[in-house]
This record gives structure tokens, sequence and C-alpha cells, in this order.
């Protein structure tokens, strides 16, 4: 009998078929590689609806992925995942999870086991800084607990994001890079990598056809190099939709934001911890006198340009309107209002530097299949003007040999006007002496027609010569 399970995790559950039997599958329903983000993999059996629950695509974002369908290479952020189609990767990566379609494909089995490798150098890297933090925060507060203190503690940007988000900076000073980014740089560096390999292969295969084409035209050497012109114009198409996809995203900031999905959960967090504060402060105010009124100018507004608070004095200015209870509440609302404007500030430097390393990659194979096209067309150029040079040798002999005819149908038609049954003096003599006068006269006459051919044969060359139709 065969058995379904669940994978058991903290969001919607995907049913599996991990029996041992063989079953007709529903309509819709796709074999998927899970990767978590501790780097762990299974596959799972799943339809499109519940994967269009689970990672929040539409239907039209799904159909990028379905490998019946020819889409171009596309990447596209969404609200809670990024939707990746490039080459043989067709991918969906969430905050936590990647998604892989074709992962038993023998292209795809390399890309995999790397996609494992990096995500979980990366989970061991945010475990290990996690610990790190922890200590320090220990030893932070055994230092509060002996000391006072300061006076007009001063609050930045760069502090509140850090309460705000977890720190994403290793131990060594170097910057972690989001679970997403880990993810979406795999998937295009193998796509930039796979069609980097087939352009140096079509390459190595290239130079040494075209050379044995220039030196001996054949039809044998015109087919390969035609299989390898039509292999440079596939190859060269999927690199320019590759390209062009990359520089699509390094054009709209709007597009790399959109692929911060661990930001975006972050401040969904965030939003859903200010509410129950947001309800108690409503509570609070029906509670305080009518008169706490009318202050002179206490920064309430979200601003991004704001990098310093003084929270000392707004917790005077707290204490003189509100009155003591709302100090603590106030100081954290301020704090959280302004961890949310860091987060709703769009800095996407960091995806921007990772595609443009790989749009470096990609322009460069991008030349060198540009390269290697040109050298194919100034081949083709040699091949047409070696044709064309013997095609003009044959068209010179042509005009010799008709130039030749012509003088020989001269000779013919002296020939044959010699050759009608008419009686002339020429031809009679009955006596031996003027029968070798006629055979004299006869060889006088065939000489000088000879002659005289060769010399009209002659001058027409050099007249030809002259005029530039021979060389």
């Amino acid at each position: 009998m065969q058995e379904e399970n669940s994978v058991p995790t903290a969001r919607t559950a995907i049913p599996l078929n991990v029996g041992g039997g063989v079953r007709k599958k529903a309509a819709g329903i796709r074999q998927w590689l899970l990767l978590d983000s501790a780097g762990q993999g299974q596959l799972v059996e799943a339809g499109k609806q519940t994967v269009m629950r689970r990672t929040g695509l539409p239907a039209r974002d799904l159909r990028i992925l379905d490998p019946i369908l020819s889409y171009p290479s596309t990447v596209l952020g969404r609200e809670r995942a990024i939707v990746i189609n490039l080459e043989h990767i067709k991918a969906i990566i969430t905050a936590h999870e990647v998604l892989l379609l074709n992962s038993k494909d023998p292209f795809v089995a390399p890309f995999v086991e790397e996609l494992q490798r990096r995500i979980m150098r990366h989970y061991c890297s945010v475990a290990s800084q996690e610990r790190i933090i922890n200590s320090d925060d220990t030893q932070w507060a055994n230092m509060y607990d002996v000391k006072e203190h300061k006076p007009n503690d001063i609050i930045s940007e760069q502090e509140v994001k850090h309460e705000a988000t977890p720190s994403l900076t290793s131990h060594d000073g170097l910057k972690l890079l989001r679970f997403e980014f880990i993810a979406l740089e795999t998937c295009i560096e193998a796509a930039c990598t796979s069609l980097d390999k087939e352009a140096r292969t079509l390459e190595k295969e290239a130079h040494p056809a075209l050379d044995k084409l220039t030196s001996k035209i054949s039809a044998l050497n015109l087919e390969r190099v035609r299989q390898i012109k039509s292999r440079l114009v596939t190859i060269s198409g999927r690199v320019q939709k590759v390209r062009d996809e990359l520089e699509h995203l390094l054009d709209d900031d709007e597009d790399m934001a959109e692929m911060y999905l661990t930001k975006k959960l972050e401040q969904q967090y965030e939003n859903a911890s200010v509410s129950p504060i947001n309800e108690q402060d409503r509570v609070d105010e029906q509670l305080l006198p009518s008169d706490a009124g009318a202050d002179d100018g206490i920064p309430l507004e979200d601003d991004e340009n704001i990098h310093v608070v003084d929270l000392q004095r707004l917790d005077s200015q707290q204490e003189r309107f509100f009155g003591s209870r709302a100090v603590g509440r106030y100081s954290r609302m301020t704090r959280t209002s302004i961890a949310r404007n860091v987060v709703k500030h769009r800095d996407v430097e960091e995806l921007e530097m990772l595609l443009e390393a790989y749009f470096v990659q990609i322009d460069g194979t991008m030349n060198k299949l540009s390269t290697l096209r040109e050298y194919v067309e100034d081949t083709e150029d040699y091949i047409n003007i070696m044709l064309d040079d013997k095609q003009n040798h044959l068209l010179q002999m042509g005009v010799m040999l008709s130039t030749a005819s012509l003088i020989v149908n001269a000779f013919v038609v002296v020939v044959g006007a010699f050759g009608m049954n008419i009686n002339i003096d020429l031809f009679k003599g009955d006596t031996p002496a003027e029968k070798e006068l006629g055979m004299h006269n006869f060889t006088w006459t065939v000489g000088g027609c000879t002659t005289g051919s060769i010399f009209l044969y002659i001058v027409a060359i050099a007249w030809c010569k002259n005029q530039r139709l021979l060389k």
C-alpha cells in the first residue's frame, strides 16, 4: 500500500508522496525539491494551488516555470517570493526556503549540490553570529548592572536598525548576504557559468573548423561550419535574454527592492508588534486629563532624514505633558517608528552590486560570442572572395575560348568556301605540272588561313587585355 505524509513545518504544509508504489498523479501536481534555510532537501509533490498559497504567487507567475511552455529568461520579484526561470534553472525563492521544479535533471544536479552547500554555510554563519550576539548582550547587561546610564544618550539610525533587524554581519566584519540573495546568486551564477561554458566549447570547435574551411572548400567543411553558425545564433540569443533581464533589474530600483524578502518579512513582524501598543495608547489617552495638550513640538513625524533622537529630552517632555506612565511606552513607540522608517527606506546597493558582478560576466560572454560571430563572418567573406576569384578565372577562360572559337569559325568559313563544288581555275590541271602547281597553291592557302587565324587570335587577346577584360 502507498502512504502519503506531509512535511511538518511551521508554515503551510505540502503533501508528500513517499510510498514505494506507483499511482497516477493528479492534474497539475508536480514534483518539487524543497530546500529549507538549513540546506536540508526533500522531494515533495504539490499542486498549483498549494504552491500559490505557500509562496503567495499568482497563477500567471507559475506559468513561467511550466516546462511545456517556452518562456524567455525571467527573474521576478514579488511580495513573498522570487520567481527564477534562467536556462535549466526553474525555482521559487522565499525568505526561508527554495523550491526547485526540475531537480532530477542531470544538468541541474551540480547546481543543487552547490546551492545546498551555500545555504548550509550561510546557516552555520548566521547561527555562529547569533551565538556571538547573545554572548555580547549578556556582557553588556552585566556592564549596565554596574554602571549608570550616561545623560543625553543618543541613538542613531544604525542602532535602531540593529534592534529592528537581526544582524547580518559576521564576527570577522564581513556582511552576510540574506537567504534569498544567497539562493538568487547561486541561480544566476549557475546560469551564467553554463552559458559561458557553452560559449567556450563552441569557440574551441569553431576555430579549427573555420581554418580547415579556408584551406579546403568542401561540402563536409561547409556543413560543419553551418552547424557551428546555427549553434552560435542559438547561444547568442539565450545569452542576450539573460543579459537583458539583468540589465532590466539594474535599471529598476523598485524591482530590486521587491526582492528584499527578509526585510519585508521583518517589517510585517514589526507592524504586528506595534499594533497592540497603539491600541493600549488609545485606552491610556482616555484616562489622561484633557489639559495635557499644547506642547511646543515633539518630533513625531516620519522622516527618513532623521538620524539622531535625544531620548532623554523626549522622556522629560512626556513626563511634563502625559505623565510618568507614558514614558516607557512612548520611548518604545519612538524607537519602533524610527525602525519602521529605516526599513521603509529602500537601499538596493547590496543587490545592485551582486547583479552588477554577474552582468559583467554575462556581458563578457556576449562579447566573446560577438567576436566569434565576427570571425565567422570574416571567414565567410574570405570564402566568398575566393569563390569570386575562381569565378573570374573561369570567366576569363570562357572569353579566351570564345575568341578562339570565333577565329576558328572564320577559318572554317574559308574552308567551306573552297569546298563548294564550283569549277575554278585554281583546281584545273590535267598535266603533272599543273597538278603540282595546284598542290602548291593548296598548301599556301591552308598555311595563310592558319597564320591569319593565329594572328587574329593574338590581336583579339591583346585588345581584351588592353580593355582590362583579361588579366
